[in-house]
Formats: structure tokens, sequence, C-alpha cells
């Protein structure tokens, strides 16, 4: 008698918001509403759009300079979006318009303080009850280091991803410095916190040393979900040590077969291997009813830009086509490990209703996507057991 195969585990879909996309003459396109773009209208509907498509969570970019095609500042570039609002606080006001999906703000660890993210994620987790999550990278770039005057460029790949794992651990301790019942309010005995409850991290490292606790009582979720991206070993120590996500950005299979092993190797030699840690595959997309389709419209695209897309400019990989041959590609790298995606919208007023009206629908019709929202918290959608607090006492 044959045992039936168990069904496949679902599938996790998230996109990457920046400005009116990822091509630089997104903002050209109609529908792009570039007026909008610092406001909070504007990103408003795009969470609520996203969310309509029952995805895990959205990303919102930042970072600690001017978008650039030049590796050594600004490019003075006047034909490209420039400027950014702040992710967290976009984050933070999106928080209270939805009611499922995750919001990811990405942080630059470097030059920035983990004393001020952690109670600002914090903040975000408060606000969104419990659907915050913190996206870290790092910056080796020379003008992005002259804006806070501190230390100089260059810094090497592994002195950046040291300090970010630093960075996330004080941050993590100082979500836990709280207690979940610290907080008494008892109006008749004049108590509102239960000073035994919170605590000292005494965090003593090369980069950091911060003593605590927080401002901010422990987040909801406890533990915010924490993401990195990788592209090379140094990265990849980051992943396995720190992040509960990594983000992949690999241009084929084999690519991602080898970044996930080498992941899971580095997770392994962290002694974490037991624990849970997804990883999303990174791409941008640009979708249409069919491949021709797709294709002229990039070919279009890169014709306002005056240059190819992706052409070796450190875009990561490209998709142009239908959202079923989407489909088929997020399926087969998924068969190389991948648990998820990070989708990143060629051009936002396009390409983010393809992924949630034709995509979602597709992946639904294969059974393996949600047909609806299951869980309240970000590490409920992800299938993440709320942690427990480090510094609590057992129970007696």
């Amino acid at each position: 008698m044959s045992v039936p195969s168990s069904p496949p585990a679902p599938l996790h879909l998230a996109v990457a918001l920046d400005g009116a996309g990822q091509h630089p003459a997104a903002w050209r396109e109609p529908g792009a509403r570039p007026a909008e773009l610092f406001t909070a209208r504007y990103w408003a509907g795009l969470a609520a759009e996203a969310e309509t498509g029952l995805l895990d969570f959205i990303t919102f970019e930042d970072a600690l300079a001017l978008q650039s095609s030049s590796p050594g500042g600004a490019d003075e570039r006047t034909d490209r979006v420039r400027g950014r609002l702040d992710a967290v606080l976009t984050a933070a006001r999106v928080a209270p318009l939805t009611r499922h999906i995750g919001l990811v703000p990405t942080v630059t660890a470097t030059h920035t303080e983990p004393f001020h993210v952690s109670k600002a994620i914090a903040t975000l987790d408060h606000v969104s009850r419990g659907r915050a999550g913190l996206r870290i990278q790092v910056s080796g770039l020379a003008h992005e280091a002259r804006h806070f005057g501190r230390r100089t460029a260059p810094f090497s790949d592994g002195e950046l991803y040291a300090e970010a794992a630093d960075h996330v651990e004080v941050i993590r301790r100082l979500w836990d410095s709280w207690e979940d019942d610290a907080e008494i309010r008892d109006v008749a005995t004049g108590r509102f916190v239960d000073r035994e409850k919170l605590h000292h991290i005494d965090f003593e490292g090369r980069h950091f040393d911060v003593r605590g606790p927080s401002i901010t009582p422990r987040p909801p979720q406890g533990q915010p979900v924490v993401g990195a991206s990788g592209a090379g070993e140094a990265s990849y120590a980051l992943i396995a040590r720190s992040a509960e996500v990594g983000y992949v950005a690999a241009h084929d299979g084999a690519g991602t077969r080898a970044a996930v092993a080498a992941i899971r190797r580095a997770r392994e030699a962290t002694g974490l291997a037991a624990d849970p840690l997804h990883l999303f595959g990174e791409l941008t997309v640009f979708l249409d009813a069919d491949a021709p389709a797709a294709a002229a419209r990039l070919a279009r695209l890169d014709g306002l830009a005056g240059l190819p897309y992706g052409d070796g400019d450190g875009t990561g990989p490209v998709f142009a086509g239908s959202p079923g041959q989407l489909a088929d590609l997020l399926l087969e790298r998924r068969a190389a490990g991948l648990s998820g995606f990070l989708l990143r919208p060629g051009v936002i007023a396009h390409d983010l209703p393809a992924i949630t009206r034709s995509l979602v629908p597709e992946l639904q019709r294969r059974g393996v996507f949600r047909r609806e929202y299951g869980a309240h918290t970000l590490r409920g959608l992800l299938g993440l057991e709320r942690p427990a607090n480090r510094y609590a006492r057992p129970a007696a």
C-alpha cells in the first residue's frame, strides 16, 4: 500500500518597495505618480496592494546617502529618482493602515547605534501589533562614512559583517531587557513597573559597549524577525549567526544551491543548525501577459534610461516574462533549497499589481500559496515560534 505524499510546504512571498520601482526609468511610466513618492498616501497604497495579495511582508529600502550609479558618491544625474523617506518611519506610518502583512524596514548597521535601532523596531512592533521585522545591511562606501565623520573607509567585508553581527546581538539583548510582565500598571499600589524584571545587558565587544536596559518594553513578538542579504562568505556568516531570514541573489539554480549550502554550513558551524532559517531568493521582475510583451516593455524602459537594466551594475538577477513562467521559476528555485522569494517590482505601478493579482492566483492554483492569512504576527506567518526571554527566571 502506497503512503500518500505530504503536501508541499507553503511558499513565502515578499516584495521590496523602493521609489517607483527598481528600473531607473520606472518613475517615467504611466501610473508611476512621481509627485507622490514622498507622501504617506503613496506608501499606504502600496502596502494595501501587497496585503491584498496575501504577501508575507514588504521591505522598505533605505541607505545612508542619495541613490547613485557611481560607487564613489553622487553621480549628478537628474534623470533618476533621488531621495527616500526614512524606512522605519514609513513602516510605522503604514502600520495602523494594515492588519496582517509584515513590515520590514532596511537599516544600515554601519555608522548607526544598535540602541536607537532596537527601540525603533520595538516601537514598530508595538504599533503594528507584532508585524515588525528588520533587514540589516552594511556600507563600506567612503562617501557614506563622511556623513558621520567617526571613521574613514575602506572597511573590509569581514569587519563590516562582524560589526553587523554584534549590532544585531545588542539589538536582540535589548529587546529581551524587559521581561514580558515587567509592566505592572497597578494604580492602587502606585507601581507601574517591576524593576527586577528590567535587565542590564552589559554587552562588551569589539564594536559596542552597551549597558541597557532598553527604554521600550519588550516587543509583542518578543524578537521581531531579523533578515540579512548574502553575497559571499562574510555575509553568509552574518546570516548564519544573526538572522531568521537570509536573502540570496543567485542567477541560476546552481548558484542558488551553492549559496544555500554555504549558508547552511555556516549555520551549522555556529551551533544553530537546529534553529529555523528561511532563505529567500531575490529577483527583479517585469511581468506581462507573455514573454515577448515583458521583453518589449523592458527594452522600452532601457531606451528611456539609456542603458540595459542589469548590465553589470549590481542589480542582481532579472526576470521578464509571464506570471506562469515566473511561477515555474520560483518552484524550480525552491527545489534548490529556498523557502521563499523577495521580489523587486521593476515598475511598481505595473509589476506590484501583476504580482498580487496574477502571480499569486497562479501560485494558489498550484496549491503552493495561502488563500487567507492564518496568523496575526510576522513570526506566525513565517512559522517561527515566539522566543523565550533570555533574562527571565524559569517559573518555579
